[in-house]
């Protein structure tokens, strides 16, 4: 079966339709819209990945790309429905009406089409690694296997939605100081090129010394004016060596390990990862994924080389018997209180429970910790840049102020 994008008009009511549908070729797909009470206008077959013929540039791809937001929505609604005991293929197909992201739809009919050829649900995600990832794919394969898809839909609708609120309150919280950073680069950028040139060419007769903060002003002005192509070359070089040394293992790694431990913001990244990693794991563990392979999915969570070394070394560790709590220490990364709650998970047998209990405390210190970054960082702004606006001012004012006391 080919998937097709159609157009067409609603018999009864005349009103125009269109979505995506899995037929064997447009002959079929007008039969089946007719039984729907659509009466077909235009047919699209979707280009086969990898088809040059289909790839087109879209510059606005990221917009619409599904988000976790999105994807967790649509994962609440099939867990009501199939709660509610609605076969799963049909209720797949419902979804895909009620989904806004054109992504989204045309993955949802992939997977109608797969799970009508008789696919494993699990396995028919796995196609669709971009919209599913793999901490998705397998809860879904061990609720299949248990009878309990619709509890591990409703764990990972509940989990979806707490890492989007938690990056949502993050980004929130930066997003004034960053446009605050710009702004203030933007502005002064401008003032040194346009503006000081012109001001400050009145004082080139002046027949006595410059104060030193005027000439320094003007000097920074020239090179700035005069050699901002360079300026712009170097930075855009820089950035570029950065990213492509970052992207080597050994250039990751050590960046990451820097993360850690810078004053103030390594503590956060450090609380942001491990909360995420604490509650993934949880969710697999409760969802009756394995602890090996929970613990490698949970890996690629923490989006640190240095967190994930650590991780992979214990997976190592409890394939030769030990606890997990026991490499976790050894490394000195995360905080004592994960190891010693893990600790107790596992000697009581209630470790989804304890990890649980952590990735609460420590979302809740994120929150509480980038509240409190951004009321320090917002009045710190104003001030930097007031700092540097008044001092340009300064600059300039001066020497005017000394040619009117000479004058007089």
């Amino acid at each position: 079966m080919a998937v097709y994008e159609y157009r067409g008009i609603q018999i009864a009511s005349g009103k125009p339709v269109k979505g995506y549908r899995d037929a064997d070729n447009a002959k079929a797909l007008r039969a089946v819209l007719r039984r729907d009470g659509v009466l077909l206008t235009e047919a699209n077959e979707e280009a086969e990945k990898g088809s040059k013929a289909g790839r087109k540039i879209d510059l606005f791809a990221f917009l619409k790309k599904p988000s976790t937001a999105d994807v967790a929505v649509m994962t609440r609604q099939l867990a009501t429905l199939v709660r509610a005991g609605v076969p799963l293929v049909e209720s797949v197909a419902a979804l895909i009406d009620q989904v806004e992201k054109e992504q989204l739809k045309k993955t949802l009919t992939a997977v109608r089409e797969s799970l009508n050829e008789g696919t494993a649900f699990a396995k028919s995600l796995e196609m669709h690694p971009k919209i599913f990832p793999s901490l998705y794919t397998n809860m879904v394969a061990a609720g299949e296997a248990s009878g309990t898809l619709e509890a591990v839909l409703e764990r990972l609708a509940d989990f979806m939605e707490s890492q989007a609120k938690l990056k949502g309150k993050v980004t929130a919280a930066l997003a004034y100081p960053v446009l605050m950073m710009i702004i203030g680069i933007v502005m002064v950028s401008v003032l040194m090129v346009a503006v000081v040139p012109k001001v400050t060419s009145i004082f080139e007769n002046l027949g006595h010394a410059l104060p030193w903060y005027t000439q320094l002003l003007i000097t920074v002005s020239a090179i700035i004016s005069g050699y901002w192509w360079l300026i712009i070359a170097v930075v855009s070089g820089s950035v570029w060596w950065f990213r492509r040394w970052r992207a080597t293992p050994a250039g990751k790694l050590k960046f990451d390990s820097m993360r850690l431990v810078v004053p103030i913001f390594g503590r956060l990244t450090l609380l942001v990862s491990v909360a995420r990693f604490a509650r993934t794991l949880s969710t697999l563990l409760s969802s009756g994924v394995q602890l090996l392979q929970a613990m490698e999915i949970g890996r690629h969570v923490l989006e640190n080389a240095r967190l994930e070394s650590v991780i992979s070394e214990a997976i190592g560790s409890i394939r030769g018997g030990e606890s997990i709590a026991e490499p976790l220490k050894r490394a000195r990364v995360f905080p004592p209180m994960v190891t010693h709650m893990i600790t107790v998970g596992e000697k009581t047998g209630q470790l989804e429970a304890m990890l649980e209990n952590v990735s609460r405390a420590y979302e809740a210190d994120v929150e509480t910790r980038v509240v409190a970054l951004t009321s320090l960082l917002e009045p710190l702004m104003i001030v930097l840049l007031g700092g540097v606006v008044g001092f340009i001012a300064m600059a300039i004012l001066m020497p005017l102020i000394q040619m009117n006391e000479l004058v007089q």
